[in-house]
């Protein structure tokens, strides 16, 4: 039974951006299953102090470098997890975007917000933050962590330090001037330590310093060992590969299960799938489509390159044409957003489009679509699929990242253990063959049943990638100094 101290700059419900947020909140939980103890640190953002007022116990007041830093103690919500917040004012006098402002823009002073939370995990790391809570293993995500294991670096006695890439694309990369007023050891603007091509790189600090790295699949361990893929990091990658491993996430199967979930017009499992029609006909009366039996493709993401939406939208009226029905939700590029809500006004009965975020909807598409359309350009693990799985939505996905590691591909009609339809080639024609590919077979109720069945009893949770964890942490454990008692 280890200590693990999860650093983590979002946790689902009480903020989130992207897909990071739902893993630190169920990672934690399933390691938490498994008998360790695992406590959270959070930035105590303006939000996440409202969300937690009132259930809040203040049990720290630190000096970090003449800066006055409050810890609070609270809860995961409906969970046994506890959560510390890092109350200083560059967060918690701050509403909004955890990392940009209402112009879209990176809050100006992100490097010195997210290095004060690194010397925060520092001294919570060391026992030195009056928590008397010794730790064992400290598990850090994604750049805006990254500074964590880079520092405790600097001291001989600490825990283990483990960093997981969670999306390689955002390497928290600022400029000399700012590594300049940082007060940082000048040895680190190093090309082998934190410089990165005349910047400094908060991700590098994760991935030259810490003793383990992991990244959220197999295959995008491997990806980002390319320079298409390593985002000019490949080459320390390759040269830290001992060290590298990639563990696909799992998914709350709580929060996302079709027998239980609440969000959805009418529960149903593998046993009673038909009842995932009265999701859609729901789903469609709803978003103002045509209550029918036409295929409905689903799609849930961030409208930006990374997430094929130029491969959707040149397929789009198509598809629509041809007798398919599409309700996509989300926000992002604000050409891509424009595009979509002109053609759901072309189309009004065909394409439903929901700019934002809802987690009701998000679970209603799941539930409701019969196709999945998630045709990354790359993609870590990517969760969706995951989730349309477990919901009996058959995917279409490029293959790629975890994508390619959670998809099996439905490629002859023999074949009985398919999941979905893979595209390989990243292009507008190559996402079409295979929606075609998908509603050929939609109209065999045999056989997407069987593929609906393959993908709901798949075991999707999250409890063999923390056993994966576990053995980590274990190894890490047996090699590493010893943890600080004061």
């Amino acid at each position: 039974m280890s200590n693990i101290l999860f650093v983590t700059s979002e946790v689902f419900p009480l903020i989130k951006t992207g897909g990071l947020a739902d893993v630190a909140a169920s990672l934690p939980r399933a390691l938490m299953k498994l008998k360790h103890n695992v406590r959270i640190l959070l930035p105590g953002y303006a939000s996440v102090m409202k969300a937690a007022a009132g259930d809040v116990k203040k049990v720290a007041v630190l000096d970090v470098d003449g800066e006055s830093v409050t810890l609070w103690r609270t809860f995961l919500p409906g969970t046994r997890v506890l959560v510390w917040l890092v109350d200083a004012p560059g967060f918690s006098e701050r509403e909004g975007n955890p990392y940009c402002g209402p112009d879209g823009f990176d809050w100006p002073d992100n490097a010195q917000r997210f290095l004060l939370f690194a010397k925060v995990a520092r001294l919570v790391a060391l026992n030195q933050a009056g928590l008397d809570w010794p730790v064992d293993v400290v598990h850090c995500n994604d750049w805006q962590t990254g500074m964590v294991p880079a520092l405790l670096a600097q001291d001989s006695v600490r825990p283990a330090t483990v960093f997981t890439i969670h999306n390689l694309a955002y390497r928290g990369l600022f400029s000399w001037d700012t590594f300049a007023s940082l007060g940082l050891p000048h040895d680190l603007w190093h090309m082998e330590r934190l410089e990165f091509y005349g910047q400094f790189s908060f991700m590098k600090g994760g991935l030259v310093y810490a003793d383990r790295i992991t990244t959220v699949s197999p295959s995008y361990a491997q990806e980002i060992q390319t320079p298409e893929a390593g985002n000019g990091l490949d080459g320390l990658l390759r040269y830290r590969q001992s060290a590298l491993s990639g563990i696909l996430n799992g998914i709350d199967a709580d929060e996302w299960n079709p027998g239980t979930d609440k969000h959805i017009a009418q529960m149903y499992t593998r046993r009673t799938l038909n009842h995932k029609l009265k999701n859609k006909m729901a789903l469609q009366e709803r978003n103002g489509l045509a209550v029918s039996e036409q295929p409905l493709l689903g799609f849930i993401g961030r409208l930006v390159d990374q997430k094929g939406i130029d491969l959707i939208l040149d397929n789009l009226s198509q598809l629509l044409t041809e007798g398919c029905q599409c309700i996509i939700l989300g926000s992002g590029m604000k050409d891509y957003e424009q595009q979509l809500l002109q053609l759901a006004q072309q189309y009004p009965q065909q394409l439903s489009v929901t700019i934002g975020y809802n987690e009701s909807l998000a679970h209603q598409i799941e539930a409701g679509a019969d196709i999945f359309l998630m045709p990354s350009a790359y993609e870590p693990c990517g969760l969706n699929q995951l989730y349309s799985l477990r919901y009996g939505t058959l995917p279409v996905v490029h293959a790629v990242g975890g994508l390619r590691d959670s998809v099996i591909d439905f490629a002859e009609p023999s074949q009985t253990d398919a999941t979905g339809f893979m595209f390989y080639q990243y292009t507008a024609h190559g996402l079409y063959t295979a929606i075609q590919r998908a509603l050929t077979v939609f109209q065999d109720k045999k056989i997407w049943r069987m593929l609906q069945n393959n993908g709901m009893g798949k075991d999707l949770s999250w409890h063999q990638s923390a056993r994966k964890y576990e053995q980590l942490y274990s190894e890490l454990l047996i090699t590493s100094s010893p943890h600080p008692s004061s």
